[in-house]
């Protein structure tokens, strides 16, 4: 028998090389060993605020699964949908490190890999049925058509069993055969979720529109009951399907060191207080918070806080 869970999410985790020091990379000898991943970043931002998350994925027999794994031990996060598939090698990244606010350069080392092979042979009903939330990432939905298939029966399975879904378009055009396919089918599966988490340029791209009201409006004409617009140094912007709406300010930080995971720890505040039962508001006004604390730290989860460090 499964045990209840909070969240599920699906994704590809890779082992990630962070430079440890500045400059091209390669020019750089020396790296730290971490591991990355979008839907990973918020499933270990979820699992450190105290709740159960279960994270679904396909992993090589090599040692980089085997870092990923012992990864979700650390952080507590439920390993039964994870699939050591022998065939495939676990993708990894190679990252440059920024201290002034940059982007870092990332090289991914990932086609064909383990995770890119998750399918609907890596639906379990049972094990979604004991979640209450369902998590996803346009990232998961770019791996592959087969990535892609399984995202999109999760997601109508579990929102015909009453669960809510969150869904943060994360574009990856770079994984996509053109705009207009990464469109149609990023915005169908924004279309059965009840949260919907895009950054303004994101719905720029995803709706046509130009305004976060637009942007929102295109989604909750269509069935979503909330939208959320990540707006950079505005903070964010938030309406509801019932007309509710407002901007929440950014936190302010002295010093902007890597701005990567900065979005998955907005989805983490926003998606803990909504489950928790709190307002929308209040929501947006912890995934400012926690974002905040993500951009001030090199790497993509170490800023993610404990509750205790959350200090809520």
């Amino acid at each position: 028998m499964n045990k209840q869970l909070d969240v599920i999410t699906i994704g590809e985790a890779m082992a990630m090389f962070v430079a440890t020091q500045t400059g091209d990379l390669s020019e750089v000898e020396q790296f730290i060993k971490r591991v990355a991943g979008a839907e990973l970043n918020v499933a270990t931002g979820l699992a450190r605020l105290g709740l159960n998350v279960g994270w679904v994925s396909r992993i090589g027999d090599d040692s980089f699964g085997q870092f990923v794994i012992n990864s979700l031990k650390k952080e507590g996060i439920d390993a039964t949908g994870v699939t050591c598939d022998p065939r495939f090698a676990t993708g990894f990244q190679v990252k440059s490190k920024v201290e002034n606010g940059t982007d870092p350069i990332v090289e991914y080392f990932r086609k064909n890999s383990a995770a890119s092979h998750l399918s609907l042979d890596d639906f379990n009903d049972n094990y979604f049925a004991s979640a209450r939330h369902l998590h996803l990432s346009g990232v998961a939905a770019a791996l592959s058509d087969s990535s892609y298939a399984l995202l999109d029966h999760t997601a109508r399975t579990m929102k015909a069993q009453g669960k809510t879904i969150s869904f943060d378009p994360n574009l990856r055009p770079v994984l996509w055969k053109s705009e207009a396919e990464m469109v149609e089918k990023l915005n169908h599966l924004a279309f059965q979720a009840d949260w919907v988490l895009p950054g303004l340029k994101e719905g720029m791209i995803l709706t046509g529109q130009q305004t976060p009201e637009a942007i929102a409006d295109f989604y909750l004409t269509r069935g979503v009951k909330a939208v959320v617009l990540k707006t950079g140094a505005d903070g964010a912007w938030y309406k509801t399907t019932d007309g509710e709406k407002g901007c929440v300010a950014p936190v302010k930080v002295d010093k902007v060191v890597d701005t990567v995971g900065a979005g998955d720890g907005f989805a983490v505040g926003v998606i803990s207080a909504l489950l928790e039962g709190r307002s929308l508001r209040d929501a947006v006004t912890r995934g400012n918070k926690i974002g905040a604390l993500a951009i001030q730290v090199q790497g993509d989860s170490e800023g993610l806080p404990t509750r205790e460090a959350l200090g809520e």
